[in-house]
């Protein structure tokens, strides 16, 4: 018994000891997992550039004080300043009044923080000597401050989206309003009524002329028969409807320049030009409105009919008096030089226009044998603000015919807008010589001849260059031209705008007033610029250009 009681003690004290045992070591191993080891070098100056990854390359590796406690890395730049911050930090307390939320990372990530006073970046981790080997990222809103806006802006969202349906469904219903309106309504074309031109042959001008037709209607037009065809568009005759009167309905004739789908470019470069309201003069082609036409998918401009025709038509049917030739080329010239001019008739402001493809086909014959300028496809506003770019990118255009040198070698200056006014001027010249060949002040008249007449129907540019840049040729000026002294000064003058210099040429302007000086046939006289036929008082033109609407 005395055995069996020594070993129940025996046994229970070895029980009892490895139990404290089992308790102190754990006690000591739970302490010694949750004293965390961290770099604390406090603040220091680093070559830690703020990207990518770096070192901190603290020396001192310290056991936390707290069993809570993690490694921290603060990095900062401000100037030239940088420093990096490593400590050991309690994550339940701020830290620079900032949250540490990603203290349970095995690596230290930095991130940016803002409006700390300079460039700040703070990682935690809660790995040994975690807060050495530091990891760059940006800058980002956290999920939750995403949430925020986004619920802040959804209800702004669904605001705009019934302001903007309500606005879309009131025009709507405005419109269909108005369309009603106007099917009740008969249509009143009284302010269109005459840029065209009356039954009797004569044409006048619109106050409303260079309006474009904003009505949702086109315009109630009868095309009759094609007039004329070119590389871009189809020209008719064609009647407008004015109305009902006693005698029945009323129309006037007007001409319709039909652009089919694929040629809108050059419909809404010519619509562009002649909308501008300061273009108006006698000597540029009336402009009534233009329309587009999408059932037939095209484009129409709506201009004055003029029965002669084109200039070309006019010389190849006609031999013309002296005259005829200082009416014809006066009027030219001043159509040009209006174009050219950066101010109207009254010395307001307007943007230069250059035409790029002035030829006789693309002048048309009035009553009274004034030229009018017409097909501004290719047409130029010089306005100040295009760039040399911009003028470069215009490209070689016009017809190769009455291409100026410059413009066959591409090589016109660019820095100078003054450069296309003197194409202008070398092809008004062409046409010049055109009008002077069929004029019998010169003795012998022939069959009408285009310049360069030798050269086939149609020439391509390599064509106009062997004769006007390798062979510097021109067309002909015979000897016997200039016994009259009429014809000498407008000889003269071709010859100058002709130039192969463009520098050397006159302007279009120096043209007219030369024309002007020649009132009479056989007589030079002093006639100032003041005489120069205008069809109706300066002041009253700039009057009516000022009140007429742009559009």
């Amino acid at each position: 018994m005395e055995l069996l009681r020594f070993s129940a003690f025996w046994w229970g004290t070895i029980l009892f000891g490895s139990i404290l045992l089992e308790q102190k070591m754990a006690s000591s191993m739970t302490m010694l997992k949750l004293k965390r080891l961290c770099k604390f070098c406090d603040v220091e100056s680093t070559s830690c550039k703020g990207t990518g990854s770096c070192m901190t390359d603290c020396s001192i590796t310290s056991i936390c004080p707290h069993l809570e406690d993690v490694c921290v890395s603060i990095w900062r730049k401000k100037d030239d300043n940088v420093t990096i911050d490593t400590i050991c930090h309690n994550p339940a307390h701020k830290l620079h009044g900032l949250v540490l939320e990603d203290y349970n990372n095995s690596k230290c990530e930095m991130r940016e923080r803002n409006g700390m006073g300079s460039q700040f970046f703070i990682c935690s981790c809660s790995e040994d000597e975690c807060n050495d080997h530091l990891f760059f990222t940006p800058y980002s809103l956290d999920s939750q401050v995403v949430s925020v806006i986004l619920v802040s802006l959804v209800p702004l969202l669904v605001l705009a989206m019934l302001v903007i349906t309500s606005f879309y469904w009131y025009r709507v219903y405005h419109q269909r309003h108005a369309g009603v309106k106007r099917k009740k309504t008969p249509l009143d074309f009284s302010d269109a009524h005459a840029i065209m031109m009356d039954d009797d042959g004569s044409d006048s001008s619109s106050t409303h002329a260079n309006n474009l037709n904003h009505n949702t209607e086109l315009l109630p037009i009868e095309l009759d028969a094609q007039v004329g065809k070119g590389r871009f568009a189809e020209v008719y005759k064609a009647k407008l409807k004015q109305g009902a009167t006693g005698a029945g309905e009323h129309f006037e004739t007007v001409a319709v320049k039909i652009f089919a789908d694929e040629e809108y470019a050059s419909w809404k470069n010519e619509k562009d030009i002649f909308s501008d309201a300061d273009l108006r003069h006698e000597n540029v082609l009336h402009f009534l409105t233009a329309e587009d036409h999408k059932v037939e998918k095209q484009y129409w401009l709506i201009t004055a009919y003029h029965p002669r025709g084109n200039l070309q038509e006019y010389l190849t049917r006609h031999v013309i008096s002296w005259d005829d030739l200082w009416v014809l080329g006066g009027s030219l010239a001043r159509g040009v030089a209006h174009l050219h001019s950066d101010h109207t008739l009254c010395g307001r402001y307007k943007v230069p226009i250059v035409h790029r493809d002035i030829k006789s086909s693309n002048i048309l014959v009035k009553g009274d044998l004034t030229c009018v300028l017409c097909d501004f496809g290719l047409g130029l506003r010089l306005d100040n603000s295009l760039s040399v770019d911009e003028l470069a990118n215009s490209g070689q255009v016009g017809t190769a015919r009455y291409m100026a040198p410059e413009v066959l070698e591409s090589r016109i200056n660019l820095e100078n807008i003054e450069s296309f006014k003197q194409t202008d001027v070398y092809s008004m010249a062409l046409v010049l010589w055109e009008i002077t060949s069929r004029c019998n002040a010169i003795g012998e008249v022939k069959d009408y001849e285009p310049p360069f007449g030798k050269v086939r129907e149609h020439p391509c540019v390599e064509s106009m260059k062997d004769s006007v840049l390798r062979d510097r040729g021109r067309p002909e000026i015979p000897n016997s031209w200039i016994n009259h002294p009429g014809i000498q000064v407008v000889c003269g003058t071709i010859d100058e705008c002709w130039d192969h210099d463009p520098e050397a040429r006159l302007t279009a302007q120096c043209v007219a007033e030369r024309f002007n000086d020649m009132e009479h046939p056989d007589k030079l006289s002093g006639r100032s610029n003041s005489e120069e036929k205008i069809p109706q008082d300066v002041s009253e033109v700039c009057l009516r250009n000022y009140n007429q609407p742009s559009s």
